[in-house]
C-alpha cells in the first residue's frame, strides 16, 4: 500500500490509500469511526454490477448499517434531480449528521455523491472510492464536488474534503481503452504543469502503462496524487495557484460543451493542454520540438490531437460562460516550461485562435 496524508489549513485532512485491491478499506473505513454510523453507498448501473456486493460486504463489516443509491450511469444523470433523489433516500433511512457517504465510481459518482454530502444536513462525511483512472488521479482529491445545471458542467457545487480516498489499482482492468485514455489526459496534464521528471517517467514507462501492470499503474497514480496533492494544499478552494489545475480546461470545457459531452473528458482536456501549448509556443515559452514532444506522448496513450464539428467562433462564446472567467477576463493556464505552468489573464482572442487552430480540424 502506498499512503499520502493531504492536509487543510496547515492540519491533516484526510489519506489517500492507494493498492490492488480493497482487502484494506474495512480496516481504513473502521479507522474513522464507522462502527456507529450509516453508510450509505452511491454508486451507478454500471459500477453496481462489478464492486458493490465486495464494497458493500467489507463495510458491513465496520459499520451499524449499510444501504445503496444506485443511480443511471452517465454525465447527463449528474444533476440537482439525481441529488434530489439521494436526499430522499436519506430522509427514508433516517441519517444523521454522524452517518457517512460513500461515493463508489467515476468522476461523475464522486462529484455528485460529494456534492450530496456537503448539502445533506449542511455536510456530512463521505468516503471516495474512485474506479476510473480520472477519477483517481484527479476528480477525488481536492474536494471540489458538483453537478451539472442544464448544459453548463459542475456550475453548482461546494467545496467538501473527503474523509478518506481509497484506491483499488486494479478497477483499472475493466475500463475500455477511450474510458483510460481519458484518465491519462489529465495524468499527463500534472507532468505538465508541475513535475517534468514525472512527465519524463510516463513517456519512459509507456508499455508498462498501457499493459495496466499493476506496479506501473499505482507508480503513476501515486506521482499524479502528489502532483495534485502539493497544488490543493497550497489553494484548497482555488482563490489563486490551484487553477494551475485548469491547464487545459479553458478550451477543453469548451470543446467538450460544444462536442454535447459525446467526448470524453480526458480528450478534451488533453485536446485544450495542446491548444495551449501551441500559444505557449507562440510567446516563445516552448519550442516547436518540445510541442511536437507532447503531442507524441498525447498520441501514444491514445488521446487525440484533433476534432471535428467545432467552429472557433462557438468555442469563444463558450468560454464567456465558462465558471473560470474573473471581472470578465478569461484566466488562462499557460505553460513558462515544461513542468512549470503560471496563470495568465492577458491572453487575446488571436492567441486563442492560434491555438484552436491546433486541435479544430
Amino acid at each position: 500500500m502506498d499512503r499520502l496524508c493531504v492536509h487543510y489549513e496547515g492540519k491533516p485532512a484526510y489519506d489517500i490509500v492507494l493498492g490492488q485491491s480493497f482487502d484494506l478499506l474495512a480496516q481504513e473505513a473502521a479507522r474513522l469511526g464507522t462502527g456507529k454510523k450509516k453508510l450509505c453507498i452511491v454508486t451507478d448501473s454500471n459500477v453496481a454490477p462489478l464492486y458493490l456486493d465486495e464494497v458493500a460486504g467489507k463495510l458491513k463489516e465496520v459499520s451499524a448499517q449499510t444501504d445503496v443509491f444506485v443511480f443511471p450511469a452517465g454525465e447527463e444523470h449528474k444533476n440537482l434531480d439525481t441529488v434530489r433523489k439521494l436526499y430522499e433516500t436519506l430522509v427514508q433511512k433516517a441519517y444523521d449528521r454522524s452517518d457517512m457517504l460513500v461515493a463508489l465510481g467515476g468522476g461523475v459518482t464522486g462529484d455528485l455523491c460529494g456534492f450530496g454530502a456537503a448539502t445533506y444536513l449542511r455536510g456530512i462525511s463521505f468516503i471516495q472510492i474512485p474506479t476510473t483512472l480520472l477519477a483517481q488521479v484527479d476528480s477525488s482529491i481536492g474536494g471540489k464536488t458538483g453537478v451539472d445545471f442544464d448544459a453548463y458542467k459542475n456550475m453548482v457545487g461546494a467545496f467538501h474534503m473527503p474523509s478518506l480516498v481509497y484506491t483499488n489499482v486494479s478497477t483499472l482492468s475493466t475500463l475500455d481503452g477511450e474510458q483510460f485514455a481519458s484518465g491519462m489526459g489529465e495524468v499527463i496534464k500534472h507532468g505538465l504543469i508541475r513535475d517534468k521528471a514525472y512527465y519524463d517517467w510516463l513517456a519512459c514507462n509507456r508499455g508498462g502503462i498501457l499493459r495496466r501492470d499493476p506496479d506501473a499503474c499505482q507508480e503513476m497514480i501515486f506521482g499524479s496524487n502528489k502532483v495534485k496533492r502539493e497544488v490543493v494544499e497550497a489553494d484548497p478552494k482555488e482563490k489563486g495557484e490551484r487553477a494551475l489545475l485548469n491547464f487545459g480546461h479553458t478550451l477543453g470545457h469548451a470543446v467538450e460543451k460544444l462536442k454535447g459531452f459525446s467526448l470524453p473528458h480526458g480528450h478534451c482536456v488533453a485536446l485544450g493542454c495542446l491548444a495551449a501549448c501551441r500559444i505557449s509556443a507562440g510567446r516563445g515559452y516552448l519550442s516547436e520540438e518540445e510541442l511536437l514532444g507532447v503531442k507524441a506522448v498525447m498520441e501514444a496513450f491514445g488521446l487525440p490531437l484533433g476534432t471535428e464539428g467545432v467552429f472557433a467562433d462557438q468555442v469563444f462564446e463558450a468560454v464567456k460562460h465558462d465558471k473560470k472567467m474573473e471581472a470578465g477576463k478569461v484566466k488562462f493556464i499557460l505553460l513558462e516550461k515544461l513542468g512549470q505552468a503560471f496563470i495568465d489573464k492577458t491572453v487575446s482572442q488571436k492567441e486563442m485562435l492560434s491555438g484552436l487552430s491546433e486541435i479544430l480540424c
